[in-house]
């Protein structure tokens, strides 16, 4: 299995294919990661309707020890054999990358979902885009791969592979797909460019909200890609089964406590609506002066401006008075005055507490 470190950090649609790979080590097969520097600076287009931005080599070095610090979560370091493409890739010349691409046409790169709907769509194909294929494909010859795995949207890459093995007079690999695992959304397949992701080094907290937050669709699908529950018992599985999904995936990323701490908050926070005990808090002097954006900003409630505005625009903001009274923050209309002892809550589970 490959990976490119062109985010630092692993969501739980990447976990399907981890477990899967874990539970094949369990069986005592080897795992061979290769770490895709030398990829990572272009950019995977899979799925992709727009071109990329390319990573310097430095900023993949930071998100690959990222990545495998998470990666090894969830599958066995000692069982696992780490190759990086600089190992083949740093001595590749121009000669090399001709030789490479002879072997291709562009014509069978536009048969890809991806680039033909770009083609016809007038929309621009880097000429680094049409090379990922070929350099992923050359990671299967360069370990001589059995099996290479990836979800189904990989199918193309895995496959140029394939065909690339055996025009090298290597046995093709077999092409083990792993399914897409839908985000939080309910629509779209994980992503964090999209929001709809679950970061496996979110606090307990967060991780249990968000997982309690999916649409009830989602709950087997869930159970299934993401916990060991066996297949004969997910029919016998409906609505009940959230609360136990959301404390699974905590635990499994955390620890029993920290999940069952979650659980508590998350009824606490989000069912009962009540203020957590333990809020950041925030001087009242230091944000009096402040609107709401820049205060939700100032205390870190938000992580931008643009964020603040949509939060006030769904009506996702409130002031808690100390005297139990709440009042949601309209767009456009004057904030109410604050006391200390107020609570500013942003969302369903980030709070700040006013203080002298």
């Amino acid at each position: 299995m490959g990976f490119d470190p062109s985010r630092p950090d692993i969501h739980l649609g990447h976990v399907v294919g981890l477990r899967k790979l874990r539970q094949l080590q369990d069986l005592g097969h080897q795992v061979i990661l290769i770490v895709g520097d030398w990829t990572a600076q272009i950019g995977d287009p899979s799925g992709r309707s727009a071109t990329r931005s390319m990573l310097s080599h430095a900023e993949v070095l930071d998100n690959a020890e990222s990545y495998m610090r998470q990666f090894f979560k969830v599958v066995d370091r000692d069982r696992t054999q780490v190759e990086w493409q600089s190992q083949w890739f740093g001595d590749f010349t121009l000669a090399n990358v001709i030789e490479l691409t002879s072997r291709f046409t562009v014509a069978q790169f536009l048969e890809r979902d991806d680039f033909a709907r770009r083609f016809a769509d007038h929309q621009p194909i880097a000429i680094t885009e049409l090379l990922y294929p070929l350099l992923q494909a050359y990671d299967s010859v360069a370990i001589e791969a059995d099996v290479e795995f990836g979800g189904t949207d990989q199918m193309f890459n895995l496959l140029v592979g394939r065909e690339l093995q055996e025009m090298m007079g290597q046995t093709p690999q077999q092409c083990f797909l792993m399914p897409i695992l839908v985000g939080t959304d309910g629509v779209q397949k994980m992503s964090k460019s999209l929001g709809n992701y679950i970061a496996l080094e979110e606090s307990p907290q967060e991780m249990y909200g968000k997982v309690m937050s999916l649409p009830d669709s989602l709950i087997l699908q869930y159970y299934e890609y993401l916990t060991d529950v066996p297949n004969a018992d997910l029919a016998a599985m409906g609505q009940a089964m959230e609360k136990g999904l959301a404390r699974s995936i905590t635990a499994t990323f955390h620890d029993t406590a920290a999940a069952s701490g979650a659980e508590t908050q998350f009824e606490q926070v989000v069912q009962r609506r009540d203020v957590p005990d333990d809020i950041p808090e925030c001087r009242l002097a230091d944000v009096a002066e402040l609107s709401i954006n820049q205060l939700l900003v100032r205390t870190e409630l938000v992580a931008s401006a643009s964020e603040a505005r949509r939060l006030v625009g769904q009506g996702a903001v409130e002031i808690i008075h100390s005297s139990g009274d709440r009042a949601t923050v309209a767009a456009g209309a004057p904030l109410p005055a604050l006391a200390a002892g107020d609570v500013i809550r942003a969302g369903r589970r980030r709070f700040v507490r006013l203080v002298q």
